[in-house]
């Protein structure tokens, strides 16, 4: 970007052009119809010491000197700071065209064809004429400047001879009924907020000189990037514009793994609401306070023991956080649980924060297309998924454009797979982009603290601010107070329980919320008396309420037992359907929604139900479960739930995913009918017959795998005809189309892998052979599966081999219509898999040592 400069002298000079690190300084624009090219002061003009008695000088010269009455020494003009016989600077303009508008200090239109009332001429006469004109002003037809109406935040309007007409805000009416741009949008309302088609419509009156650029000029107002192609025409810019829209739509519903204001959302709900006062005190703590005001201090861990409220403390900064950058900034977040595998690796923490990201500026998305246009979704989900995420990522935080950032990180404990890198990605990110401010935190761990050097990072222990954390342990007690029912009348008694609740919480938040989740149970009488026989602690309130569930009537202990189990085994939060599929409740609990809820009611608070999904209260009630010793051997909680050991409860889990997918499954699930069905048109029945199913479909053989290594597994299943074979000879197909129809194919492919790491092909060869031509008809036939689930059973039985175990197999699902069938080969080809990207002849291929990587490079550059 190059800036105006008009000395006192009159003249005018251009700066270097400002790119990369250089910090560019407030500055004018001035938007303006253009003449006749003969008459526009160009960029030649300017190096050459020419055109001063062009007609376009004139307005130059006005936008200059306005400029300097509100003290700004730069401005720009489109005219004459573009050298648009350069090519690429002029693609590279039209692209950050709305930016420059949008970050302009103040925007002067020009409006050349409105001369301004006389002065002292007040009468409605002249008012509604000057009014009739400024609506007939050609400049509201022109395509360009929609752009430089919206992108600004101050825009005054100036008549041919300089004088002040009004500003976006005193004329929105008159604008708004000019152009039919929303009053909200004209009011600086992000653009990203409105749809596609509403923004396109803005534009559908709007002329330009070129047919291109029409299409060009939303660029910057659609938030997308793509290359010009003058000599298109208009018909194929538009064309090009909606495809790159749509391929951007694509590329971030691949991205997205989890949407994390869902995520904030639900945690808020699930602990029982956000309270200002249970947080306030550290936006003005004094560590808070340096980190945010001090460039040298990037980063900002929060750190303290479980329970102490640091996920409620981070929401509540991100609430703040929005409402100080409100549009200028960005804000990214996510929120680990190490009890749901969605979310508790380092890739899903990336693939989060970038998808708000995008979000919030789509015209980032330039990063991930780059990359995405050659890969696909496989971008986001295969082996080398982290390494390409870490360079898009930051790439985007790198990008010279972006304002004030802020990136927060809660609960890295529970990131369960790639901390380790996750945690030097945050470090090296504080020292290579300076400018994004950082947030995370983390129990009190070691390796965490290790990593984490103390040069890097403003540290702030919960444990060392207890006072602050007791006083919004306080508040949190007596809102939770207030809003007891049950006692809402009896003053006297509320300052009881208020003053019991203050002694034995000892600042943990988490306490608190268990203890009242009991006391909203008991009638008033009794309150304190259970109140009185609550320990005081995590732990002995943990293991109080796990005795509570071995001392409940008849059947129940046993039944919490399979309840609890199953959620702690499971790899994400189970909905109530899959939970009922999968706990070995008897029929007449597991086959109603509300009873499996009653059952969860007696887990002694160690669950919550949010949206029908099952989650455990916290991280701590899990680890509580899994590990927590015992002087005595059988009082430990996972001697209580997994009597027989996790392994044989893994392997109960395997059996019974089995058991459901034979009962179910079965050609055409949702009963589309036509095989050519693509799956972005299948339309979710209700009720869903896969919904009891999707985590059995999933996770069947990682459970399996589980039973496995700790050798509970009954070899038999193992063996040819056993269990594993006669699910896959009568329901593979019925499982493919399963996965397909819930867009989880890529897990179907390490389902198989994951089996047949298990099968010994000298004990098994029959059940050996059918998973290897599993494996070989998936992965040819991924990419088709994936588009039409039923194309299963048409193309990819018709193109296998014909010795192809599968097709053999399943044979008679091949439509009796086709009758002349391709004349295949007998066996697979060497071919495992065909890897698609590159747009040009590929010249050279390389594998690894180690046989498990391969690199290709093409004439396409890539």
């Amino acid at each position: 970007m190059r800036l105006l400069l008009l000395s006192v002298t009159g003249e005018l000079s251009l700066t270097e052009d400002l790119v990369g690190d250089v910090t560019i300084p407030p500055y004018a624009i001035l938007s303006h119809t253009w003449g006749a090219d003969t008459e526009e002061v160009t960029f030649e003009d300017l190096v050459n010491g020419t055109g001063k008695d062009k007609p376009g000088y004139k307005k130059i010269r006005f936008c200059g000197e306005q400029a300097r009455q509100h003290n700004l020494q730069y401005f720009w003009v489109d005219t004459c700071c573009i050298n648009k016989t350069n090519l690429p600077e002029l693609s590279r303009a039209i692209n950050s065209m709305f930016r420059w508008y949008q970050n302009a200090t103040r925007c002067y239109v020009y409006l050349s064809d409105i001369s301004s009332p006389a002065i002292g001429t007040n009468d409605e006469l002249t008012s509604r004429l000057w009014e009739s004109n400024f609506r007939k002003s050609r400049w509201f037809t022109r395509g360009w400047t929609l752009q430089e109406l919206l992108a600004p935040s101050s825009v005054e309007f100036f008549s041919q001879d300089g004088k002040r007409l009004g500003d976006k805000g005193s004329l929105k009416q008159q604008i708004h009924e000019i152009t039919g741009v929303d009053h909200s949008a004209l009011q600086g309302t992000p653009l990203s907020q409105f749809s596609v088609d509403q923004r396109l419509s803005w534009i559908e009156r709007r002329q330009t000189k070129l047919g291109e650029d029409k299409a060009y000029s939303l660029l910057g107002i659609l938030d997308v990037q793509m290359p010009l192609l003058y000599g298109e025409g208009g018909e194929n810019a538009f064309k090009r514009l909606l495809e790159t829209i749509e391929k951007g739509k694509e590329c971030v519903q691949h991205l997205r793994l989890t949407d994390p204001r869902d995520d904030k959302k639900r945690i808020e709900e699930s602990k029982g609401g956000l309270l200002e006062g249970s947080y306030c005190w550290i936006l003005k703590h004094s560590d808070f306070q340096q980190w945010r005001n001090d460039q040298q201090m990037p980063l900002l861990w929060i750190k303290g023991d479980p329970g102490k409220g640091k996920t409620m403390l981070l929401c509540g900064i991100v609430n703040e956080l929005k409402k100080s950058i409100a549009n200028t900034g960005l804000l990214s977040y996510f929120f680990c649980q190490a009890t749901d595998s969605r979310i508790n690796n380092a890739t899903a923490v990336l693939r989060g924060l970038v998808y708000l990201l995008i979000d919030q500026r789509p015209s980032l998305i330039s990063h991930i297309r780059k990359k995405y246009d050659h890969a696909g979704k496989t971008l986001f989900e295969d082996a080398n998924s982290w390494i390409a995420l870490v360079e898009i990522f930051t790439n985007i935080l790198q990008e010279p454009n972006l304002n004030s950032t802020y990136v927060i990180i809660d609960a890295l404990d529970e990131c369960e797979t790639g901390l380790p890198q996750l945690l030097r990605l945050v470090v090296q990110c504080t020292s290579t982009c300076p400018h994004v401010k950082w947030i995370v935190s983390s129990r009190n761990m070691p390796h965490i603290e290790a990593e984490l050097r103390p040069n890097d990072a403003q540290r702030l222990s919960l444990e060392l601010n207890a006072e602050h954390v007791s006083r919004a342990v306080e508040i949190f007690i007596n809102y939770k107070v207030s809003q007891l029912a049950s006692i809402e009348q009896e003053q006297a008694l509320q300052e009881k329980v208020q003053k019991e609740m203050h002694r034995k919480a000892n600042g943990t938040f988490l306490w608190v919320a268990l203890v009242f989740q009991e006391l909203e149970r008991v009638e008033s009488w009794y309150i304190l008396d259970v109140l009185e026989e609550i320990p005081a602690g995590l732990q002995q309130l943990y293991d109080r309420m796990m005795r509570q569930v071995q001392t409940l009537e008849r059947r129940d202990p046993e039944f919490c037992c399979l309840v609890l189990s199953t959620t702690t085994l499971a790899y994400r939060p189970l909905h109530l359907l899959e939970l009922g599929t999968l706990s070995g409740l008897p029929g007449q609990i597991s086959n109603n929604v509300d009873n499996i809820v009653k059952i969860i009611g007696k887990c002694g608070s160690f669950l919550t139900i949010r949206e029908g999904y099952v989650y455990f209260v916290h991280q701590s009630a899990k680890d509580y479960l899994e590990h927590q010793p015992a002087k005595d051997y059988l009082e430990r909680p996972s001697v209580a739930i997994f009597p027989s050991g996790r392994a044989s409860f893994h392997y109960n889990l395997f059996l019974r995913s089995i058991q459901a997918m034979t009962i179910t499954l079965q050609r055409d699930m949702y009963k589309l009918y036509l095989p050519g069905i693509s799956i972005n048109s299948v339309q979710v029945p209700d009720p869903d017959p896969l919904a009891p199913l999707r985590y059995p479909c999933v996770y069947w053989a990682n459970h399996l795998q589980e039973a496995y290594r700790s050798s509970i597994l009954n070899q038999s299943d193992l063996m040819d005809g056993g269990e594993i074979h006669r699910f896959l000879q009568d329901y593979f197909l019925y499982w493919l189309e399963a996965l397909s129809l819930i867009r989880e194919i890529s897990m179907g492919v390490l389902a198989i892998n994951s089996l047949e790491s298990c099968i010994l092909a000298n004990k098994s060869p029959k059940l050996h052979a059918f998973v290897y031509d599993t494996k070989r008809f998936t992965l040819h036939n991924r990419s088709v599966i994936e588009q039409a689930p039923l194309q299963l059973y048409l193309s990819a039985l018709v193109f296998a081999p014909k010795k192809s175990i599968v097709r053999q197999h399943f044979q008679r699902h091949i439509p009796t219509w086709i009758q002349r069938k391709s004349e295949m080969q007998d066996n697979w080809s060497a071919t495992l898999q065909t890897l698609e990207g590159h747009s040009d002849w590929v010249t050279s291929v390389a594998f690894s040592p180690d046989g498990k990587l391969v690199a290709s490079a093409s004439y396409d550059e890539t």
